[in-house]
């Protein structure tokens, strides 16, 4: 079972005379309200510092996108804790405003691709100074809006000193609780970084909640170190959720997985794809800031098929689909 890459990718692609996005534009959180395609992408341009912003663009098909702003409609704070970047948006709605949740660092990362892996810049401090500056943790903050051109920061809603990303609300109360996946990149109870799910009664406040392990890599597989993609998608089956694998700790391709959660209980794993259901194949796929990439952060479902859309080897934007049906009856008789 593999998605089928749309003909046009990327959809979209820096923007030469946009010195915010002359570089990169990747990862975006995607949803469709009323008809209309809602992209918030990732956005640099080739400055030293790697700045990197929320562009916005929107679709009324879910392959043709026009870019809604000459601006980013979301940047880093002037001199808060996201004051560094903000990226990799997911997209939920509740009633009638749209949830963000998003990673963001104190200070810009730099150009990390030159560094080694892993390593991104960090500010010259004393011993002093908290951990989440002192490192230059990637954390997740949540932010909500109702048009996506004016946004309200809610806050941080993961450990202080913890790198927490990957960080993606259910659309739905499950069990009268809101849910949350999350990947901690270090922890005493798993090997690789792993998918790790949270209750709570409040969107902002998750610190107490009890932290369930969902499901964690396997060695010596290509998802060897996984992490969530996409928002849940509620199927008359369960949780349809995307998620990435890496094999060698995270040194390799990012390569795309499906699982299948119960609905009443998303703890409870149905099923798992065993294989990847989207690899890195093409140019805009393997050639970029992190060659052999494909890192999906968002999903809709428009009259039966599955749009599913991914960052290209951190450069590029494009889109795969495929019959929902298809894929949840390819999980079910696993």
């Amino acid at each position: 079972m593999k998605l089928l890459r749309y003909g046009g990718n990327p959809i979209l692609s820096p923007h030469p005379t946009h010195p915010w996005e002359n570089l990169v534009v990747c990862n975006p959180g995607v949803i469709l309200d009323n008809g209309v395609f809602y992209m918030l992408y990732r956005a640099a341009g080739d400055d030293e510092d790697h700045v990197i912003r929320f562009g916005l663009a929107t679709s009324t098909d879910g392959f043709h996108f026009e870019r809604a702003s000459d601006e980013p409609v979301f940047c880093p704070s002037a001199d808060g804790p996201d004051s560094g970047c903000v990226e990799d948006a997911r997209i939920v709605k509740f009633g009638d405003t749209f949830y963000i949740t998003y990673a963001y660092r104190p200070m810009p990362p730099g150009r990390y691709w030159t560094f080694p892996h892993d390593v991104v810049r960090k500010p010259d401090t004393d011993g002093f100074a908290p951990l989440a500056w002192r490192e230059n943790l990637g954390n997740t903050g949540l932010a909500c809006t109702r048009d996506f051109r004016h946004f309200r920061r809610l806050g941080r809603i993961t450990s202080p000193v913890q790198d927490d990303r990957d960080v993606i609300l259910f659309p739905q109360k499950i069990g009268g609780k809101y849910a949350m996946l999350h990947r901690p990149k270090h922890t005493d109870a798993t090997e690789f970084p792993s998918i790790w799910l949270k209750f709570s009664d409040d969107l902002l406040n998750w610190e107490r909640a009890e932290d369930h392990l969902l499901i964690q890599g396997r060695p010596g597989t290509k998802e060897e170190k996984i992490g969530g993609s996409t928002p849940p998608i509620l199927t008359d089956r369960g949780y349809l959720v995307l998620y990435h694998g890496v094999a060698d700790g995270g040194h390799a391709d990012y390569t795309v997985w499906a699982m299948l959660l119960d609905r009443d209980n998303p703890l409870k794993v149905l099923a798992r794809t065993p294989e990847p259901i989207l690899e890195p194949e093409l140019p805009f796929e393997r050639e970029g800031f992190y060659p052999g990439c494909v890192f999906p952060t968002g999903n809709i479902v428009k009259d039966g098929t599955l749009y599913v859309y991914y960052g290209g080897a951190d450069r590029y934007v494009g889109v795969a689909t495929c019959p929902l049906d298809n894929l949840l009856d390819f999980l079910t008789n696993q």
